[in-house]
């Protein structure tokens, strides 16, 4: 099958090239071809991609030229992904999903709402930790959650950066602070279930009730904050360093990355199949390509740098320029966080009084 695969994926720029691959390997490729055509007969798959736009379009793109497959994408953060499939049970108006922490990814397997797939290419993947053990969903990357600084404006203000978590608790970063809001991004999910893990859940809502006081605003999307630092808008950013990588490509030199002496946690980036999906040959065609070196090494051109869980792709070497500590991280409790999110995030907005709906970015 991984045979199979490494063809299909190598030789699948059209239906006619496919079809001229020598009789000798036919036994080889007869399934492929079979999935590749009932995938061409179905003609559309609709993505809704929470990796950023910029590499969300350049995979569909990729995919619409291997395949000849049309493909309609939209842009939405992972709650929102959950929320819209959640009201949508069983009759999904999108096919598959494709980027995004896992934690709503597992919100969504808890409520039997992600079709389970044998993925031929998940061969390729590093550990068995990046998959869901049903094969609900599939790992592509991971990045490491910390904080993005605003040097200039911390000498300006005299502060020094944070270092650990309970540093962002100072009261001298009070307004400076920036976190996503838990109702419609994953990474604030990851923030809750991390601290939640790390120092028990009640202690973790006195932190969250204490954190809000430094708290400027909860933006919309996970990369909202790093999007803030190098402006001067936010000066402490809470997210994943691989935003933070970006903006510093983008010229916001004045921005460093920390990654918490205290311990951190990760997010798995992931792709599924929704279930009852209208085009479910095209959605495992998906997930293959999702799952190779065609489409996860065009990351790193399009404004990605995560780090990437496949054997067969090629690492971004921005990614490892900066040197961020992979290693410096919780054993994660996934069952944890999939059997208890929707309960913690009521929780948080409890502890913090989420009635201000100026603070919490939905829009």
């Amino acid at each position: 099958m991984k045979k199979k695969l490494a063809l299909l994926l190598a030789g699948m720029m059209t239906a006619s090239m496919l079809a001229a691959v020598p009789a000798m390997a036919e036994e080889t490729i007869t399934a492929d071809a079979d999935l590749l055509a009932a995938a061409q007969e179905e003609g559309e798959l609709t993505v809704y991609g929470s990796c950023e736009e910029e590499y969300l379009a350049a995979a569909c793109k990729k995919f619409e030229q291997l395949t000849n497959i049309k493909v309609a994408y939209q842009r939405l953060s992972t709650s929102e992904v959950y929320t819209k499939i959640s009201e949508e049970a069983g009759n999904p108006s999108g096919d598959v999903w494709f980027g995004g922490t896992t934690d709503p990814y597992n919100e969504a397997v808890a409520d039997g709402l992600l079709e389970p797939y044998e993925a031929a290419n998940a061969v390729n993947l590093i550990s068995e930790d990046y998959k869901d053990p049903d094969n609900n969903w599939y790992g592509i990357y991971k990045g490491i959650l910390g904080f993005m600084v605003n040097t200039e404006e911390l000498d300006r203000l005299g502060l020094e950066a944070p270092k650990t978590w309970d540093d962002l608790l100072k009261e001298e970063y009070k307004g400076l602070i920036m976190l996503s809001n838990p109702n419609t991004a994953g990474t604030a999910k990851l923030v809750i279930n991390t601290m939640i893990q790390m120092k028990g859940h009640d202690e973790a809502m006195e932190y969250f009730k204490a954190l809000d006081q430094n708290i400027s605003q909860y933006t919309k999307s996970g990369s909202g904050p790093s999007k803030m630092v190098g402006p001067g808008e936010c000066v402490i950013g809470i997210g994943f360093l691989h935003d933070g990588i970006y903006q510093i490509l983008q010229g916001y030199d004045n921005i460093q990355l920390i990654v918490p002496e205290d311990g951190t946690s990760f997010e798995v980036g992931a792709t599924a199949i929704f279930k009852g999906c209208k085009h479910p040959n095209a959605a495992k065609l998906w997930i293959e390509f999702a799952l190779s070196p065609e489409c996860v090494d065009i990351a790193k051109e399009n404004g990605s740098y995560q780090f990437l869980v496949l054997s067969n792709a090629t690492q971004p070497e921005e990614a490892e320029e900066f040197g961020l500590d992979m290693n410096n991280t919780i054993d994660y409790d996934f069952e944890d966080a999939k059997n208890n999110i929707a309960q913690y995030v009521e929780d948080f907005f409890q502890a913090v009084g989420g009635d201000d709906e100026t603070r919490f970015m939905t829009e």
